[in-house]
């Protein structure tokens, strides 16, 4: 009876029940695309550091894990090779610069990341070759490079930097692609450490003259469980370092925990604001038919049929809404460039799909209880 009751209602009422639909998958949308964002800017931040291939990270003590900040020197990388549990380390070096299309005029920032050739911080080539040589003008771009300037395995691209006072343009050969690794908001360019400290921006009395310096140093141990202990163990045999994992990295970047806490803020009052107004619309379409209802009671149905009717009702009008609300999400998502910081993953979309299903119940609950307290005669103006 209270299947019967809900859907017959719902069928004959089509258009106030779409309506109340709409509200919520226009919620949906403004929730999904918090959480696309959300991930998207986490993701631009993050991307190199989170696909590591090393479990931990060496920085400079003192530097309040800033990669730019940072300074490596080779005393403490050999140092760093002598302790045990160290399978494997590469040096990386971060840099900012610009890529020159091929028209001269545009220009597009890019990370430009020093790796060692083979060891842990450089990436696989997804596609073309990895880099093999620590001189060389070989480069490793990341899909981000090829969707906004167009290249591919065997183009020459070229870099902008500024050393000293002047620019200097720098030209390099793609021999491979690799997925999307974007750090600090912009697509990587990938370089041979040596390379790179030829070509980074510097001061013109810096160029070419003392030891190589990375920023950091990625480490591979031996054991991924003990982790920790090997952490501990670098810090106590080589002098001036903080080790710390990929995840602790990734969250020191600057202004990464306060974007990420304001955007989960602005998801909660999201919900919150869904829940009122989904509750609203269902308390106003109580109170248009408490007379119905009381004559519904007045026959003999009882408060397990008039709320289950209820509840149906919400459950399905507010599926329908996220359903909406969420196709057309991912549809106008895909609409997007690659440079636009919206990336709808399965867990994020699935978490929020979840919690948008629990707001309409949450919302008409008022409503639903509401109802139960309807007394017949009361409704029916019959109760003196």
């Amino acid at each position: 009876m209270a299947i019967f009751l809900a859907y017959k209602e719902v069928i004959r009422n089509k258009g106030r029940y779409l309506l109340i639909a709409g509200i919520v998958a226009l919620i949906t949308v403004l929730v999904l695309f918090i959480a696309g964002l959300s991930e998207g800017l986490a993701a631009a931040n993050r991307e190199y550091i989170q696909k590591l291939n090393g479990e931990l990270l060496v920085f400079q003590e003192g530097t309040e894990l800033s990669t730019t900040a940072s300074r490596i020197g080779r005393s403490e990388i050999n140092a760093i090779r002598r302790v045990e549990g160290v399978a494997d380390l590469g040096q990386v070096g971060f840099a900012s610069a610009k890529l020159v299309e091929a028209d001269g005029k545009a220009e597009i920032d890019v990370s430009l990341i020093g790796i060692e050739p083979g060891r842990p911080g450089a990436p696989p080539a997804r596609e073309g070759t990895d880099i093999t040589r620590n001189r060389s003008n070989d480069v490793i771009v990341d899909t981000g490079v090829v969707d906004q300037a167009g290249l591919t395995v065997g183009d020459t691209l070229t870099i902008k930097v500024t050393q000293g006072t002047s620019d200097q343009m720098f030209d390099l050969n793609i021999v491979g692609i690799t997925d999307r690794r974007q750090y600090f908001f912009q697509p990587a360019v990938f370089v041979p450490i040596l390379t790179w400290d030829k070509i980074r921006p510097q001061a013109e009395e810096s160029i070419g003259r003392g030891e190589l310096v990375s920023n950091i140093v990625v480490v591979k141990v031996t054991d991924p469980a003990e982790t920790d202990v090997i952490a501990q163990r670098i810090e106590d045999e080589v002098q001036k370092v903080e080790v710390v994992n990929r995840k602790t990295a990734w969250e020191a970047i600057p202004g990464y925990a306060a974007q990420q806490s304001t955007l989960s803020t602005q998801s909660f009052f999201t919900f919150f604001i869904g829940i009122l107004v989904v509750g609203g619309f269902f308390q106003i379409q109580t109170l248009q038919k408490v007379a119905q209802i009381g004559m519904l009671k007045a026959i003999g149905a009882g408060n397990w049929t008039v709320g289950g009717a209820a509840v149906l009702q919400i459950l399905t009008v507010n599926a329908i809404g996220v359903a909406i609300g969420t196709a057309g999400s991912l549809a106008l998502g895909a609409t997007f460039p690659s440079n636009v910081p919206i990336l709808f993953t399965g867990e994020a979309v699935l978490t929020a799909i979840l919690a948008l299903l629990t707001i309409g119940p949450a919302g008409g609950l008022v409503s639903v209880f509401a109802l139960l307290r309807v007394e017949p005669l009361r409704a029916l103006g019959l109760a003196q």
